[in-house]
């Protein structure tokens, strides 16, 4: 069991890194291609790496980041990476419905951090959102969760106004909204204005999809099940000590792989993920973080047929495996 590392002193720290860092001359090697730049949103993993927890378990972990010329997913198709970040079950959908057999194994966001911001005051529930003259939307918020926010509140198309990633629209008009990442375009706004903006995050509005899944292959999970095992309990333990315990060595991590990201756009993150419930939430309070059920993603899946976002003679079902979460694992490193 790995002990959190705010319970151990220095020297000892010190040892158990040296151990698992002699011992990781021995495990496997393996890669795991996130989804975008290094940021918080990944520290779990990073965590997992920098306190030797993958190690411990015979795994040899390498993050790969990704990034706007970075296909990490197309590289787990090709055999180049052994996991992968997902980013929602939409992208699971899609790759059911192509024939690629990709799996999502665990659930690391319970929530899509996916938000919609609006000037303060101006709106009170997600449904007031309606009442602004325009919302920001880009191309692939437009033919995803728009069309269920179209279908469950009665949101227009004359509404959307293009999304170009630039918040200068959004603040130069206080009856807009925007979307936005939840520590993302609210942190990046009042850094601009001064002012903070109000927050809805769909998720809470009633878009259920779990987010920043680990994916592997198919033929991985059978063919080497007890290294996913490895890579899923490490992971877990890592998200749990990433929120919770001693940090600082995966955020070391985090910064130098993405040097223009901030000590304050790192705590910025983290207090959101924990205030909002993105990792640690709902089924994950008794069966651990990377919790997913069969119920739960049919409910999304049958919310995005309602709103005519996938067809419903996808096999969604094989889309996951919950054989490798909901064991509690990791939840006594939690204070």
């Amino acid at each position: 069991m790995l002990i959190p590392a705010r319970a151990l002193g220095a020297t000892a720290i010190s040892a158990t890194l040296a151990l698992a860092t002699a011992a990781s001359a021995e495990n496997v090697a393996v890669t795991f291609g996130t989804n975008w730049l290094a940021q918080a949103e990944h520290g779990g993993f990073y965590q997992a790496v920098a306190d030797g927890t993958y190690a411990a378990c015979g795994l040899d972990v390498t993050i790969q980041p990704g990034g706007p010329q970075v296909n990490n997913r197309a590289l787990m198709i090709a055999g180049k990476v052994d996991y992968h970040m997902g980013g929602n079950l939409l992208e699971a959908f899609s790759a059911a419905q192509e024939g690629i057999p990709i799996v999502a194994v665990a659930a690391s966001f319970q929530k899509e951090p996916q938000v919609i911001i609006a000037h303060p005051g101006k709106a009170t529930t997600f449904e007031d959102l309606k009442k602004l003259d325009k919302i920001l939307i880009g191309d692939q918020g437009y033919a995803s969760f728009y069309q269920w926010m179209k279908a469950a509140y009665g949101f227009t198309d004359e509404q959307r106004e293009v999304y170009t990633f630039n918040p200068a629209p959004f603040i130069a008009n206080e009856n807009w909204g925007m979307q936005g990442y939840l520590s993302s375009e609210p942190f990046m706004v009042a850094k601009e204005t001064g002012w903070e903006p109000d927050v809805f995050l769909i998720a809470d509005a009633g878009y259920s999809t779990y987010s920043t899944l680990i994916e592997t292959m198919a033929d991985t999970i059978a063919t080497k099940p007890e290294q996913v095992t490895c890579f899923v309990d490490g992971s877990i333990k890592g998200w749990y000590n990433y929120l919770y315990n001693d940090n600082s060595a995966a955020n070391a991590m985090i910064k130098k792989d993405n040097p223009d990201i901030t000590d304050e756009a790192i705590a910025y993150a983290i207090d959101k993920m924990k205030s909002a419930g993105i990792v640690d939430s709902g089924d994950t309070e008794t069966m651990g973080i990377g919790a997913m059920s069969e119920e739960h993603v049919k409910d999304f899946f049958d919310k995005m047929v309602s709103a005519g976002v996938v067809a419903a003679d996808i096999d969604w079902k094989s889309t996951i495996n919950t054989s490798f979460v909901n064991k509690g694992v990791g939840m006594d490193l939690k204070p």
